[in-house]
């Protein structure tokens, strides 16, 4: 035992051998440090009686890049659902990410008034276009929409009631639920109707003197079928009006056009919401808006003024990054270019080009097949409503390709025992790299197992 700690080599000398050259030396001595004193504790506690120096070197070099790898790595997403979550939701064109990158990568006029010569307003870099796009006084923008519900609820209803039904009392992702949110921004939720059914007139019943707001939510990730109703905005709006009480919609997921497959029946854009002219409405930037992850409230201009006084927008306000991307997402409206909105551009991309890229690919896959399938939005829009897309089907076992396909970072889904790759939401400059990726899965033994040859 004693030898062999004689053997372990001086952090000094060690980091100075030859296998080292070009890296970081303060980085290198810490993972040295933490690999010979685990050496020690291993020949201490007898689990070793001998080591390799040769050994040694590889391992703290093992260490050092994979402690410089990233985390966060791109991954191609073959499951058809464009607003994938777990994935990023909206992709960033690389033109519009080019764009923001002159802003991003500058110094730049974010907080600076260049005509007055004077401290500026962040948030009046992007009003003018979001205000020119959507039509209303004022908006604000703030980190994610469920910051915009807060930040609301805390401006207006902090220790007053809010009038919701209680069909819309949801649960997001991550555990994010209205009922929580409402208490912790310090509003009281008055929760109305029935589960499946609200009327007008259970809003109407339960206000009061300590009534602040009519609000309604966007039923994310779900979808009451069958014997139910629920009331219209506008009238929701109209009521407010008459006992001179807030309304405020939050639409979790606002759109701009008018969506194919007939979509837009399901859920109406927000310029059909706006010509309620409602007092505020807040959506995500990162959902059908296909943008940067961003909550955007818009409204009343004397509305808007108070929430930027609430002292919480410090805490939630977005920076130069996310103000750049989403000014140039707004300007694509603008200009009705959505080949530059990916989360557009994959929701629009006609059957029939689709099926075009699926048979070219399938003409270079063995044991694959073109089929037609269905997939969903995701993200928490459109529940429950799919629509057609074209995919293809490698076949084999699909358990086995899933994982195979998984550990080459291509996301697929499993159908009928089927292992699908969507490609709706495959990217064309990623073909390539999946046709070679399936020629090296389909070669393995093992895989091609339930082919049905």
């Amino acid at each position: 035992m004693q030898t062999l700690l004689k053997r372990l080599p001086k952090i000094d000398k060690f980091i100075n051998h030859p296998n080292f050259n070009g890296l970081n030396k303060k980085l290198l001595t810490k993972i040295a440090k933490e690999q010979i004193e685990q050496l020690r504790a291993d020949i201490l506690a007898g689990e070793i009686d001998n080591f390799n120096q040769d050994k040694l070197i590889k391992a703290v070099k093992v260490k050092y890049k994979e402690l410089l790898k990233p985390s966060l790595k791109p991954l191609i997403n073959a499951t058809g659902v464009i607003l994938h979550t777990n994935m990023g939701r909206s992709l960033i064109s690389k033109e519009v990410l080019d764009r923001a990158s002159k802003v991003i990568c500058s110094y730049s006029n974010l907080e600076y008034n260049q005509q007055q010569g004077r401290r500026g307003e962040r948030y009046e870099h992007v009003s003018k276009h979001l205000k020119t796009l959507l039509g209303v006084e004022d908006v604000l923008v703030v980190n994610n929409n469920a910051s915009a519900v807060f930040l609301v609820l805390n401006t207006f209803a902090k220790e007053r009631e809010v009038i919701v039904s209680r069909g819309e009392l949801v649960e997001i992702g991550g555990s994010f639920r209205i009922p929580e949110v409402m208490a912790n921004s310090g509003a009281i939720l008055r929760e109305v109707g029935a589960t499946n059914k609200t009327k007008l007139s259970d809003y109407e019943c339960n206000i009061n003197e300590n009534s602040a707001m009519l609000m309604k939510v966007h039923k994310s990730n779900f979808s009451i079928e069958g014997f139910s109703s629920e009331v219209d905005f506008k009238d929701i709006k109209k009521l407010a009006n008459e006992y001179n009480l807030l309304d405020y919609y939050d639409l979790g997921s606002g759109y701009i056009p008018t969506l194919p497959f007939n979509l837009s029946n399901q859920e109406e854009p927000i310029g059909k919401i706006l010509q309620s002219n409602p007092s505020l409405i807040s959506f995500s930037g990162d959902k059908l808006f296909g943008s940067v992850q961003a909550g955007i409230i818009a409204g009343k201009k004397e509305l808007i003024e108070k929430l930027k006084k609430n002292q919480l927008l410090r805490m939630l306000r977005v920076d130069k990054i996310t103000l750049s991307i989403l000014e140039e997402t707004i300007k694509a409206y603008l200009e009705e270019n959505f080949k530059l909105i990916p989360t557009l551009n994959m929701l629009f991309t006609p059957l029939e080009e689709l099926k075009d890229r699926a048979n070219t690919l399938a003409k270079q896959i063995d044991a694959c097949e073109v089929v037609q399938t269905t997939t969903f939005m995701g993200g928490g829009t459109l529940p429950n409503r799919s629509f057609p897309s074209i995919a293809l089907y490698i076949k084999g076992k699909a358990s086995t390709l899933e994982r195979a396909f998984r550990e080459k970072d291509i996301i697929g889904r499993i159908e009928d025992n089927k292992f699908l790759l969507d490609v709706r939401t495959i990217l064309p400059e990623q073909e390539e790299y999946i046709v070679e990726v399936a020629k090296e899965v389909l070669s393995k033994k093992g895989l091609l197992n339930d082919m049905g040859k």
